[in-house]
């Protein structure tokens, strides 16, 4: 059905689809928690449910997301939801090579695409390696371009893993979606030409508007 049904088209209610069917209320119902799932349709609080539009197609690369965006053909803004200091944990003081409790500047940003909701992207950064970090932020609209331009520091590498939860109440109301929908999890750590940590990205996607792909080739005996 959705295949032949252009995106933003209105799912007709659920008793029509069951008796064009031929089948139950709740079997309807399931069926189309699937579709949501799988992003082939979307809820509209509110509204009903719609076809959705096609997944936005990530390669795996160290670029940053205004690149990423651009390079689909799509306008990336990002709206600044929290920007503070915080004091490191073990964990996020072993990632970025500092002492427990030191400080570090924490981000946290909505990413959008043409104006829909895309991604919650929280980042961290060493306060000491990077002082005055969040004043040159209102001058850059790249956080990739600040570190450049201001301290000659270049991503060079990093390692990504991408995981699956459930969308929080409140990343769903930020992200225009139902609690409880799968997310696509990912954390990134990236390093300079150096080999020195730069920051830690907890980002999450909306996993029904939103898939990743990978190029793989098989090594050389």
């Amino acid at each position: 059905m959705t295949q032949t049904m252009p995106p933003g088209t209105p799912v007709p209610p659920e008793r029509t689809l069951a008796l064009d069917f031929d089948t139950s209320r709740t079997t309807v119902r399931q069926a189309l928690a699937e579709l949501v799932v799988e992003g082939r349709l979307e809820r509209i609080q509110g509204k009903g449910t719609f076809v959705a539009k096609p997944k936005v197609a990530q390669a795996l690369q160290l670029t940053s997301y205004t690149e990423d965006m651009r390079a689909q053909g799509l306008e990336p803004t990002s709206r600044l939801l929290e920007i503070g200091y915080v004091s490191a944990e073990d964990d996020l003081a072993d990632r970025l090579v500092i002492k427990p409790g030191s400080r570090v500047l924490r981000i946290e940003r909505l990413r959008m695409a043409n104006g829909e909701p895309m991604a919650i992207e929280t980042t961290h950064l060493s306060a000491k390696r990077f002082p005055g970090l969040r004043k040159h932020l209102t001058k850059y609209s790249s956080l990739y371009t600040a570190l450049g331009e201001e301290y000659g520091v270049h991503l060079a590498e990093a390692e990504e893993t991408i995981e699956t939860a459930l969308a929080t109440p409140r990343e769903a109301a930020l992200l225009g979606t139902d609690t409880g929908l799968p997310m696509l999890l990912l954390s990134r750590h990236s390093k300079d030409d150096n080999g020195e940590p730069v920051e830690w990205v907890r980002s999450v996607y909306r996993g029904d508007r939103y898939k990743f792909l990978a190029r793989l080739t098989r090594p050389k005996a």
